[in-house]
């Protein structure tokens, strides 16, 4: 999956704007810092207690909810476009993408890591996974209030319209 974001990388809109450093160091740390915590075995050891004994069928649910979680990410990385990129940016022509995974939620890149976190928390079946998926949640919604201060200052009125109706990382229930 990685290759494949990379490879999509190449083919971006010319940048017109983008986030500064320290912007970008306030949610970058937290969420590899959770990517670490997930997939460390080094991890002192009241972070490998088990929350639960191992089930196949909840192993089996956790795999599920990871792979959906991943292909959610990439089916909104496939609408996004060429407007993606790593850091908080507008690009040049940007457009606001409302449809496929946007109309459920406005970060759905986010939704579909987080989700794929809350799977592979399931499937470890540790503490450092909920720790982990927290820390995730926490620095993507913190991207995304700053990708929202981005969007409504390129599109105005109309993001806050899209903002109204649909959820941000979680879909709004109507």
């Amino acid at each position: 999956m990685c290759a494949l974001w990379l490879i999509w990388a190449l083919r971006t809109k010319p940048t017109q704007s983008r986030e500064g450093a320290a912007s970008r160091l306030s949610y970058m740390a937290l969420i590899v810092v959770a990517y670490v915590l997930m997939f460390t075995r080094h991890a002192p050891g009241w972070l490998q207690l088990r929350l639960f004994t191992y089930e196949p069928s909840i192993q089996l649910l956790g795999v599920a909810i990871t792979v959906a979680g991943l292909l959610f990410a990439v089916w909104a990385r496939i609408y996004l476009g060429s407007n993606w990129s790593s850091a908080v940016t507008v690009k040049v022509g940007h457009e606001l993408v409302r449809t496929g995974p946007y109309r459920w939620v406005r970060h759905p890149i986010y939704s579909g890591l987080v989700l794929a976190m809350l799977g592979t928390a399931i499937a470890n079946r540790e503490v450092q996974g909920v720790i982990a998926l927290l820390l995730a949640f926490i620095g993507f919604s913190i991207k995304s209030r700053i990708e929202e201060r981005a969007m409504i200052s390129t599109f105005g009125a109309e993001y806050e319209e899209y903002s109204r109706n649909t959820g941000g990382i979680l879909p709004k229930l109507h």
